[in-house]
């Protein structure tokens, strides 16, 4: 099983993979992921893209693009991935195609997480997470049980900065710019599923394992 996880932010990719790694045992491959643990490692990519980091600016694509294709040669890979975060862009997705040929590798899909912005908004601006210990809760889907103070250990809920209102909907703008071409450049692969975020999380999971490669496992 081998699949790109395209969404926006508070569209569930992320609660998706956890849930589908659990299943079918596949990598979970976030660009972050692997750019914190390459600065971590202090490795020469890790420097180079920590310099752009430092500076506020965007990590370039062929330090990423070689930080991809070093990641899907490790071992835990064998078995398939989920690329979450990458590509971003028609030229990202160009580049991972050919390192996949290099590899020998084939995508099996491109899963749309679709939902609506104010489903995404209504999501994240409702977040609230403990300064203290860091449990997350949400004003209406999940409440603390003691208002604004977490139930496990009393201490304050904080809202994150990107989960203001005004980030939400600048992150939302940049995604839809970036990902509108791509959609297109898989879809016209005949590649794209699209699955509707909206519905519940076992929908969701139900709608990704009932495709053809969910159910060759």
């Amino acid at each position: 099983m081998r699949l790109i996880f395209l969404g926006p932010p508070g569209s569930g990719k992320g609660t998706q993979a956890a849930k589908l790694i659990e299943k079918v045992q596949v990598a979970h491959i976030s660009t972050g992921d692997i750019l914190r643990e390459n600065v971590k490692l202090g490795t020469a990519l890790g420097m180079k893209a920590k310099e752009f980091m430092d500076a506020g600016k965007l990590v370039p694509d062929d330090l990423i693009i070689e930080m991809m294709k070093r990641r899907l040669q490790d071992g835990d890979c064998a078995r398939g991935f989920i690329l979450d975060g990458f590509p971003r862009t028609v030229p990202q997705a160009e580049a991972l195609e050919k390192m996949l040929n290099e590899l020998g590798l084939k995508l099996d899909a491109v899963i749309l997480f679709k939902v609506s912005d104010e489903v995404v908004v209504e999501r994240l601006s409702g977040r609230r997470g403990c300064r203290n210990c860091g449990a997350i809760y949400h004003i209406r889907f999940k409440p603390s049980s003691r208002g604004d103070s977490c139930q496990i250990c009393g201490g304050d809920l904080v809202q994150r900065e990107d989960d203001r209102e005004e980030v939400i909907r600048k992150r939302l703008e940049v995604y839809h710019s970036q990902t509108a071409p791509l959609v297109g450049f898989y879809r016209e692969k005949g590649m794209l599923l699209e699955v509707d975020a909206g519905k519940s999380s076992d929908e969701v999971l139900k709608t990704i394992l009932d495709a053809p490669w969910g159910r060759s496992e």
